[in-house]
């Protein structure tokens, strides 16, 4: 087995929470109030000051900058809304500092001074290029991957490295290079665990070791397949052969075990039922006439013996 990276990155320095904030709608309706009003007084000033029902000046500048406040106070209240889609967060930071991720979709508001950062949560995939290594024998072969992954931890994604979606891109390159090199593409014995033959075990090895380097990023893997898997062209003919010769040898094996068989139960079978006695040297020419006919690739051609097998 192949040993796992368990803590290949540092530990991370900030770790997701809920952000303070609460439903949008209610808070909508108050920046809408409060922007109705200020307009409205706003309105009314300017409608006294055309008809000159107002002839102090200081209630005029009063209720103008009554109004403004009003007017602010609404925009400043509307500023902090934000609409959250499904399989997304807003990752909040308030004078450039983390403050939480709101993560529950809909119109919800937060502090209308901070800046809010939008992340994909969704399932996401990528496949690795299809690149040239050499297995654990030295034998050059060719290999891709795809990995399933998500962010799970929205504060790491962002803060803990540059840019999330290379790291994960640049670190599934490397633990498929890693897991390429440490097996062979073709095992040489029971035991002992290839590429080829030994798919699900080697994924699985593939997929803990992805999600061993990218855990400090805040993102969970899913899962992960080889897409793509073969000896590379300039061995690829050599190889075909050794492999094709492997199947033959294997498929002479079993014919050569099953016609002993039949041999054995065909010469007990006449002891059994005192068909004919047969002396050895008879037993080896009727073994060998079996074993003939039945490990030969071709048709066997009869020959009728009219005499003694002495004579």
């Amino acid at each position: 087995m192949a040993e796992i990276l368990e803590s290949p990155m540092p530990e991370p320095h900030l770790r997701e929470r809920v952000a303070f904030g609460t439903h949008g709608m209610p808070v909508l309706a108050v920046a809408v109030v409060l922007t109705l009003a200020g307009v409205a007084m706003l309105l009314v000033g300017v409608l006294r000051l055309a008809t000159n029902r107002d002839d102090s000046a200081v209630g005029m500048v009063v209720l103008v900058v009554a109004s403004s406040v009003v007017i602010a106070a609404g925009a400043i209240t509307g500023g902090g809304l934000m609409m959250v889609a499904p399989g997304e967060a807003r990752v909040v930071q308030f004078l450039g500092r983390y403050v939480g991720t709101v993560r529950e979709d809909g119109l919800r508001w937060v502090n209308p001074f901070t800046v809010r950062r939008k992340i994909s949560t969704r399932i996401r995939n990528h496949e690795t290029a299809v690149t040239k290594v050499n297995d654990a024998d030295g034998s050059p072969i060719v290999i891709a991957a795809v990995v399933v992954w998500r962010v799970t931890d929205t504060a790491r994604a962002l803060f803990e490295v540059d840019d999330y979606h290379e790291f994960v891109n640049i670190q599934t390159e490397t633990a498929v290079r890693h897991i390429a090199t440490t097996y062979p593409y073709d095992a040489h014995g029971d035991e002992q665990l290839s590429l080829r033959q030994n798919t699900t075990e080697i994924t699985d090895q593939l997929s803990a070791e992805i999600g061993a380097r990218v855990e400090a990023a805040g993102v969970e893997v899913i899962e992960s397949r080889l897409t793509h898997l073969a000896y590379a062209q300039e061995i690829a003919g050599a190889m075909l052969r050794r492999q094709q010769a492997g199947a033959v040898v294997a498929a002479r094996h079993r014919i050569v075990e099953g016609a002993v068989g039949m041999v054995q139960m065909a010469l007990d079978k006449l002891a059994e039922q005192q068909v004919v006695d047969l002396d050895e040297e008879r037993k080896a020419t009727m073994v060998s006439n079996l074993l003939v006919v039945l490990c030969g690739d071709r048709d066997t051609q009869p020959v009728v013996n009219a005499g003694s097998l002495y004579n």
